[in-house]
């Protein structure tokens, strides 16, 4: 899942309507921007499927990041660090449970990949992967209605806000589609480094969301 989680995030800001676009793509996309840290750094891992043979990617180790009481802590901290800092609490249970939403939206495309805690054996996904493009229409289909659920919400002040806004959701629909039918990655470690330019997605979002009201 990938643009699946922008989804979420841009249908939260109804629900945060104090809190940026940025901080809520930062809190829904929590798990993957620590994941290639973690990959980095050595302490989890992946590879390369053989060609052929379905999703390019095999995530082999990653309780730390994905796993799902991981991700249930992590919400618990960043959820907690947000409120201690803006002391808002329905904003801080908001961005606290986008952290592990990831999990489960992860849960409908993955492989069965995700473990339930670290070194757990049981691993979850429904596999919708192995049918790509029944994957794209779903997540396509999440960015429009959250998309929408943003964008009503919301109104533009100047041109970055009205622009901005939708050059964003169009970005994030072409790296999706070009994901799905784009060539495999060369190798592990530059998915993890490609996975760092999610930060750049983040600012992005408070960009365009500080042009908006």
């Amino acid at each position: 899942m990938f643009i699946g989680h922008f989804a979420v995030a841009y249908a939260a800001k109804r629900l945060a309507p104090r809190s940026s676009l940025g901080t809520l793509f930062f809190a829904a996309q929590f798990l993957d921007l620590l994941w290639p840290l973690l990959v980095l750094a050595g302490i989890e891992r992946l590879s390369l499927a053989p060609p052929g043979d379905g999703y390019p990617l095999v995530f082999e180790h990653y309780p730390w990041s994905h796993s799902l009481l991981a991700a249930l802590l992590w919400g618990v901290i960043v959820g907690g660090v947000y409120w201690s800092v803006r002391r808002d609490r329905r904003a801080a249970l908001v961005i606290g449970a986008l952290v592990p939403s990831h999990w489960l939206l992860d849960y409908v495309v993955h492989v069965p990949d995700l473990p339930l805690w670290p070194g757990s054996t049981a691993r979850m996904g429904l596999g919708l992967w192995n049918a790509p493009l029944a994957a794209l229409a779903l997540e396509l289909a999440l960015l429009a209605g959250g998309a929408t659920l943003y964008l009503s919400a919301t109104e533009p002040v100047r041109n970055a806000g009205r622009w901005g806004a939708w050059i964003l959701i169009a970005f994030l629909a072409v790296i999706q589609v070009a994901n799905t039918f784009g060539p495999p990655p060369p190798s592990p470690m530059a998915v993890a480094w490609t996975a760092m330019a999610m930060w750049l997605l983040v600012w992005l979002g408070w960009w365009t969301d500080g042009a908006r009201r």
